[in-house]
């Protein structure tokens, strides 16, 4: 990967809410409903406002992604992104993670977001693995941030070090192809 695409790219330690960016991207269920982790703590930051912005929306697909105004947030935006629950890797996982990061991405270019934040989309509840599933965000991201101008940056917004340390590995990788 060029240098260029990985320059774009970096690590935040710290709570994806309070973040003053473009772009959030929660990391939903299907119904688009408040749950725990990532997905309770925007809606909780967010405001009312967007239960219900997500209630009218009412389903999204594991894979795709859909957008809503921020409300309540620093972010004015929230994208929420439905990566797949985790199977094994034998049930399409890696192409469905991959897809909700590249609607994500579309999503943001749409509306020429500057700046977007990822959390990392399904390991949590949803159990995927977390060196697999940052290889998959990482690569999906840098491949297309290689091929597009929006959105100008992407952070992997990560809730501890530890996570943060994975995701600077791969960065480190990707770099130095």
């Amino acid at each position: 990967m060029p240098q260029a695409a990985a320059d774009r790219m970096s690590v935040h330690v710290g709570d994806i809410t309070a973040l003053d960016v473009d772009v959030i991207v929660n990391a939903a269920n299907e119904r688009l409903l408040p749950g725990g982790g990532v997905c309770g703590a925007i809606h909780r930051a967010a405001g009312p406002e967007l239960e219900r912005a997500c209630r009218r929306l009412g389903y999204c697909p594991t894979g795709g992604a859909v957008l809503t105004p921020g409300f309540g947030l620093k972010a004015r935006h929230v994208i929420h992104a439905v990566g797949p629950v985790w199977h094994g890797g034998s049930s399409g996982e890696a192409d469905l993670l991959t897809s909700c990061y590249r609607t994500s991405l579309e999503l943001a270019a749409d509306i020429e977001a500057e700046h977007v934040a990822f959390p990392a989309i399904s390991t949590g509840v949803f159990g995927y693995p977390p060196v697999q599933a940052t290889e998959v965000a990482v690569t999906t991201v840098g491949n297309w941030l290689m091929a597009h101008p929006w959105p100008r940056s992407v952070i992997f917004c990560c809730f501890d070090s530890a996570t943060a340390q994975l995701y600077r590995a791969c960065l480190a990788n990707v770099a130095s192809r």
